[in-house]
């Protein structure tokens, strides 16, 4: 189909979505393509951005039209494996840019996350293709803001919204497998049909798969000199939110192979010794690149994400030795409840395991980096640098591009105090 008749049987508004795009590329070539020394892998990677809002979706719209469900989340809790095992397609929705403003302060209030108001303008707007071709999208509790947006978010699409617990503690576990049975069930009867165990051990291989990718993929970023930037890192963190995840895998499988090629001979994408940097706090959302770019164009490179869109959505992986769909479930709710998100309290795993990050890829410093007015990253980075065995500089930003040469400047002297 063409990308126009696409986009006008989803029911978005061709102009500003014409708009929207014709932004996008300049701001892809500033922050991507003008590197030098790019792995040829991310040759993939870059075709995925250029046809972003046209190739997937044809694929998400025919596997819609076949019977199966298309199904939008928001967040890393969702359990996505359930879903492809009911015969679904699960993919992330559009969140990453200032969109619709005014009409989404008529709704909500001005100091709200960016990112709330972002998947809001998006909706309202009819910017998002993937949104549009989903049949109803799963919300989850992870914030104030979030959950009680949620309320007025379901007058403009079906929406499921999963309870999480905020404390990891054994009534918590027990609260949230029986959360996740809930959703099962739900599933199950939306679609009339059974969630087979055999069908939910694929799916949850198919999903492993993608995650040691990309685990495998963070662990080469650890060298010095690192084989690729922080900047392709995250996209391609990304981008494994909407594409297909056997492809995906594949495409990023090679692409390790390549990275491990380039370590063995010594060549990486900037000098041996250039300062290493861990960024901590919020998820950036496609086409949030903003401090990281500003990172790598001051003198230094980022060499991981404690974030949900980096080491947080790759984390464990879920044990595939049941064979029960019982014991498939807890197997499940286990490694979704390991999930170290600022809205548990107490929360140390999050600064274990940002120490252990540290001491894997021999960053020299952290920037904790929190979206305006996303109170649990705000408040828990006081205990991220109090806690931190490295130099903390924390960032508090939104989406404007109107603060990057005062973030510069911060990060400019953060990283000549390293040196």
């Amino acid at each position: 189909m063409d990308r126009e008749d696409l986009w006008r049987a989803l029911g978005l508004d061709l102009e500003a979505h014409g708009a929207l795009l014709e932004a996008l590329g300049p701001l892809y070539q500033e922050v991507f393509l003008s590197q030098e020394n790019r792995p040829e892998g991310m040759g993939y990677f870059d075709s995925v951005v250029a046809d972003i809002h046209g190739a997937r979706v044809a694929e998400l719209l025919q596997i819609r039209e076949s019977g199966r469900p298309v199904v939008g989340t928001f967040c890393v809790f969702v359990p996505k494996e359930v879903i492809w095992a009911l015969g679904g397609a699960c993919v992330g929705l559009c969140a990453g840019v200032e969109v619709a403003t005014e009409k989404v302060e008529e709704l909500l209030p001005r100091n709200l996350c960016p990112l709330i108001k972002a998947f809001f303008g998006f909706k309202l707007a009819r910017l998002c293709p993937y949104m549009e071709v989903c049949d109803f999208l799963v919300g989850e509790t992870t914030c104030d803001g979030k959950k009680k947006a949620y309320e007025i978010f379901e007058a403009y699409k079906p929406l499921y919204v999963m309870q999480v617990p905020q404390r990891k503690d054994e009534a918590s576990f027990t609260l949230w497998l029986e959360e996740i049975r809930r959703f099962v069930n739900h599933l199950e009867e939306v679609l009339g049909k059974a969630l087979s165990p055999q069908k939910l051990r694929e799916a949850i291989e198919l999903i492993n798969r993608k995650r040691k990718a990309l685990a495998r993929l963070n662990r080469l970023r650890f060298n010095d000199p690192p084989p690729i930037s922080g900047r392709d890192a995250l996209l391609i963190h990304q981008l494994a939110f909407f594409d297909d995840p056997e492809r995906f895998s594949s495409r990023l499988e090679a692409l390790c192979d390549e990275l491990e090629e380039r370590v063995k001979a010594g060549e990486g994408v900037c000098p041996p010794g250039t300062p290493r940097i861990i960024l901590s706090g919020c998820p950036m959302a496609i086409p949030n690149w903003k401090v990281t770019h500003l990172v790598e164009t001051s003198g230094a490179v980022v060499v991981g994400e404690e974030s949900c869109v980096g080491s947080r959505y790759v984390g464990e992986l879920v044990a595939v030795s049941e064979t029960s769909r019982k014991g498939l479930l807890r197997a499940l709710a286990e490694r979704y409840f390991k999930i170290d998100c600022a809205i548990f309290t107490p929360n140390p795993e999050r600064r274990r395991h940002l120490a252990s990050m540290v001491a894997q890829s021999g960053a020299q410093g952290v920037i904790h980096y929190a979206l305006k007015f996303c109170d649990p990253y705000t408040v828990e980075s006081y205990l991220v640098e109090r806690e931190s065995p490295v130099p903390v500089l924390r960032l508090e930003t939104d989406y404007s591009p109107e603060d990057r040469e005062q973030l510069r400047t911060r990060i400019e002297a953060f990283l000549e105090m390293l040196s």
